[in-house]
């Protein structure tokens, strides 16, 4: 796997032409490219032939007068060089760093040690979903009750596959994977694992869930957003890093 490619593949069909999204609305805007919905996010932006100050400029000056946090991913291989800088100066503060890594999934799925115990299932009725939003909520530390409304009406969408990884009679870790249309590229989210269950191999048995599942639908590539604490696991699967990630958030205008 040549990472360049894939990182082209990825700009083409995940960020400058994003896929649909039936919770989210895709915004134009000269070469900027926005995702609104839970968060409002550039995930694309074309300077040629502009001053990227400007674009920044009108961007954030957009969002002030909307009263909502910004969001502008920034990715490790992005022009112009120095857009960390130019966002830092236009009021922008940085998230933890992630980084973008991938699998090729011509080459099989990752091979993984079984998790003794632990078996994964594609959630398929209410009862399911209703523990899957429980488990994240709870690995994550947060309450993700609200995702249930979401994707209930989602559980035969082909687009769509949420994951509960189940031991001693009870849910302990989720996943999703998207499945967008007319793509190459299959992404990797969440991957939250109950505390008493880390260490135990949940982890690494959702991700070849997942990547199975997306190579039976015919895709090239698995691909995730990695945060530090996962990004050695999938390296020892055979994820490739292609580059870093980071979220620029500008804080909404206060009323």
């Amino acid at each position: 796997m040549t990472p360049s490619v894939v990182l082209e593949l990825y700009d083409a069909e995940m960020r400058a032409d994003p896929p649909p999204d039936p919770s989210v609305r895709i915004e134009r805007e000269g070469g900027v490219v926005r995702e609104i919905g839970e968060q409002h996010t550039v995930l694309f932006a074309d300077f040629a032939g502009t001053d990227p100050d400007a674009v920044i400029a009108e961007q954030a000056a957009r969002a002030r007068g909307e009263g909502v946090e910004l969001v502008w991913k920034v990715y490790g291989h992005d022009r112009p060089r120095d857009l960390d800088r130019r966002l830092a100066a236009a009021g922008f503060a940085p998230g933890r760093p992630e980084t973008l890594m991938a699998f090729d999934l011509a080459a099989g799925i990752p091979s993984v040690p079984a998790a003794a115990g632990v078996e994964a299932r594609r959630v398929a009725s209410a009862a399911e979903l209703a523990a899957w939003a429980e488990v994240s909520g709870e690995s994550f530390g947060r309450d993700d009750r609200w995702r249930i409304g979401r994707y209930a009406s989602r559980l035969t969408d082909a687009t769509v596959a949420l994951f509960v990884a189940w031991a001693d009679g009870r849910p302990v870790a989720s996943a999703r994977l998207e499945l967008p249309p007319r793509r190459t590229i299959a992404t990797l989210w969440g991957g939250g694992t109950l505390p008493a269950y880390r260490g135990r191999g949940v982890y690494r048995l959702l991700v070849a869930a997942r990547a199975g599942e997306a190579r039976r639908h015919g895709y090239r590539y698995a691909v995730v957003e990695a945060r530090d604490t996962s990004r050695p696991t999938l390296e020892r699967i055979g994820f490739v890093p292609l580059t870093a990630v980071t979220e620029w958030a500008l804080p909404a205008a206060a009323p």
